[in-house]
């Protein structure tokens, strides 16, 4: 090259050299400025007083009644009383189906509230991930369904877990479709005498400190020796209506959550305030904003799309919004009802074969297998900032009216995402078809095949085996099942008598 050429060269890539270190400063400005917003965002929640760990008046008191030995697998259950002043919201415009809400806060309340806390003892267990679960209350008594379904890829996996009583009737008591007062103050008020609820307008705030509370401790610390990197925001049913609304119109003004993974909602949400403060409804069907920088993936099962009216409220993924509606499944089921709470693990039980619980079989399907494999996505988006554009498949729906699945020739829904209970069935396993009334019909059936229909399908035990094994890795690269829950479902298939 002559010299006057290669002069030329090495200036032209000087000058590239230089645009790219202008731009790689330029996005580290960007990136900090950012980061300050958000520090500023975050410093914006007050941070409660903590107390604890509780030693007085028993353990903690939540259900399902966990029977998992949780020192053999180096993990602690610890619970902590939080302290401080919560603001309610008001809108400051129109909500909207979009979800694109503004609210502003308003009135304040003090309040004292109750974290269960469940996380490795040691710090090189912890995998830096916090899930925060807003404690269910449709039964009148605080309930955490999301760790019973979810609870083996935790403690596998090195998550920690935080139960928070953020509403109302947990805490104080009131009505109860049990017909009893399982209220934390009702219950064990030795325990749980001094804490204080102001009403669930001041629900929302009180989800947020809880998150700052993990975040940023002021004195002690929720976790203890471990230092989180990353909170998840979890509700299922009734919990899952309220973080719709926390997150269209409250997490805008907190940014205290990292993702959200709203489990079985239905097409509404829930009202961002209600007596005594002024009334703000909210619409139906609304829809989860799409605008945001943090993840929401929205799980829903067959009853959640029928019999909870889900369906007016699907919405197509976005940058940030991905929507799993997983074939086979019940809003709740044997596994959440029954094996789940005793579930050891390491590797989540298989319900297929399990005995009926109830004279009239529930449902006994794929969800808890689901459910982990969606939190586990959401874990991967938020440590990778960004969600995976591939759009998961949607249950078949004949539009009516009235709207209704559509089933296969033996009755097993079509579309949606498939897992070995579906495409190697040997029962019908659906979200619907328990008698109306109370939460019986949220829990689905489970109707098996009869003999001469299992024999057609399966003349021989090992071709049963086989298929199931197959539809079970095909399922885990689509990322819809852990590679760690194979074994188990490899091993209760050969256990079982199909093709015998």
């Amino acid at each position: 090259m002559p010299p006057d050429r290669l002069t030329a060269s090495k200036a032209a890539g000087y000058r590239m050299r230089m645009r790219r270190f202008r731009i790689g400063l330029l996005a580290v400005g960007a990136a900090a400025v950012t980061l300050l917003l958000v520090a500023g965002a975050r410093a914006a929640i007050p941070v409660p007083t903590v107390t604890g760990p509780i030693t007085s008046g028993g353990g903690a008191f939540l259900t399902p009644i966990n029977a998992i030995d949780l020192g053999a697998a180096n993990w602690v259950e610890e619970e902590y009383f939080v302290a401080g002043t919560a603001s309610a919201h008001s809108p400051t415009g129109a909500f909207t189906a979009d979800g694109k809400w503004s609210a502003a806060r308003g009135e304040t309340a003090p309040y004292v509230t109750r974290l269960v806390v469940r996380r490795p003892t040691s710090p090189k267990q912890f995998n830096g991930t916090v899930v925060v679960e807003w404690l269910n209350v449709s039964g009148g008594v605080d309930a955490a369904p999301d760790f019973t379904f979810a609870h083996t890829l935790l403690m596998r996996e090195g998550f920690a877990w935080v139960g928070v009583s953020a509403q109302y009737v947990g805490v104080e008591g009131g009505s109860s479709p049990l017909g009893l007062d399982l209220s934390l103050k009702k219950v064990n008020p030795a325990r749980y005498g001094a804490l204080s609820h102001p009403g669930d307008s001041f629900s929302y705030d009180i989800f947020s400190q809880a998150a700052a509370a993990i975040r940023t401790p002021s004195g002690i610390a929720p976790l203890g020796p471990l230092k989180p990197k990353r909170i998840l925001g979890v509700g299922e049913s009734q919990s899952a209506f309220r973080l719709v609304t926390y997150v269209d119109a409250v997490h805008p003004l907190a940014r205290v959550y990292d993702g959200f993974l709203i489990h079985s909602r239905g097409g509404g949400a829930a009202p961002l305030a209600e007596s005594p403060q002024p009334s703000a409804p909210t619409p139906s069907p609304a829809f989860v904003r799409d605008d945001l920088s943090e993840p929401v993936l929205i799980f829903e099962t067959e009853t959640d799309l029928i019999t909870l009216g889900y369906l007016p409220a699907r919405q197509n993924d976005s940058r940030t919004v991905q929507l799993w509606e997983v074939a086979g499944t019940a809003h709740d089921d044997a596994y959440g009802l029954s094996a789940g709470p005793a579930d050891a693990g390491p590797a989540a039980l298989d319900t297929t074969y399990l005995p009926p619980v109830t004279s009239a079989p529930i449902n006994a399907g794929p969800q808890h297998y689901v459910y982990s494999a969606a939190l586990s996505r959401l874990h991967r988006w938020v440590k990778a900032h960004r969600v995976r554009r591939r759009p998961m498949p949607r249950l078949q729906v004949d539009a009516g009216p009235p709207a209704a699945l559509v089933r296969d020739g033996r009755g097993n829904v079509l579309g949606g995402i498939r897992t070995p209970q579906m495409d190697v069935p040997i029962a019908v396993q659906s979200g619907l078809g328990q008698p109306a009334g109370g939460f019986c019909s949220l829990f689905g059936t489970a109707v098996p095949f009869d003999a001469p229909t299992l024999a057609q399908l399966y003349p021989s035990h090992a071709r049963y085996v086989s298929a199931v094994v197959k539809a079970a890795r095909k399922a885990v690269r689509a990322q819809t099942l852990l590679r760690a829950d194979l074994p188990a479902i490899k091993a209760a298939a050969q256990s079982s008598a199909i093709g015998n």
